[in-house]
């Protein structure tokens, strides 16, 4: 698989510079940081929650928990992980796990953790378990300028 439409149409319509980074396939973060030799600070995972509003994805770096009681209050929601069933199901052309970080362009509200704004460059999946896309923090922000942004994750130890 290619990188995700919705995301290359995303990229260009932002005129987003940007890398493509091929790394042996990898199924978590983690193991993508690892393969990839990415800092995982600098690694972005979407992660889907839904509550009987509908979905909200939150992005956070790769080494850090989602402190979900911060985005709960943060969103005034009760928000708990979607099933993989639902990831599919919305994120159709992406394979499971490998959720772009600008899931605005999915029709959800999106929520990026401000840590990832301090890096100088971040990485993210292109929608497939192969390849990453790699761009300068201004262009990062630029990407996510639709999305809202907080400090609503920690690093692992």
């Amino acid at each position: 698989m290619a990188m995700a439409g919705t995301l290359a149409g995303r990229l260009s319509r932002m005129n987003s510079q940007f890398d493509i980074i091929r790394h042996p396939y990898s199924l978590s973060s983690m193991a993508t940081a690892q393969a990839a030799h990415v800092p995982g600070n600098r690694l972005a995972k979407t992660l889907l929650l839904e509550d009987e509003g509908g979905y909200v994805a939150v992005v956070i770096p790769s080494s850090h928990h989602l402190q979900m009681s911060t985005i709960c209050e943060m969103t005034g929601r009760k928000l708990v992980l979607a099933h993989e069933d639902e990831i599919r199901e919305v994120f159709k052309d992406c394979d499971l796990g490998a959720i772009p970080p600008c899931a605005m362009s999915y029709g959800m509200q999106t929520y990026v953790d401000e840590s990832l704004f301090d890096e100088p460059e971040v990485w993210f999946e292109a929608g497939d378990h192969m390849e990453l896309v790699h761009m300068q923090r201004d262009q990062f922000m630029t990407l996510m300028s639709d999305a809202a942004s907080g400090k609503f994750s920690h690093r692992m130890m």
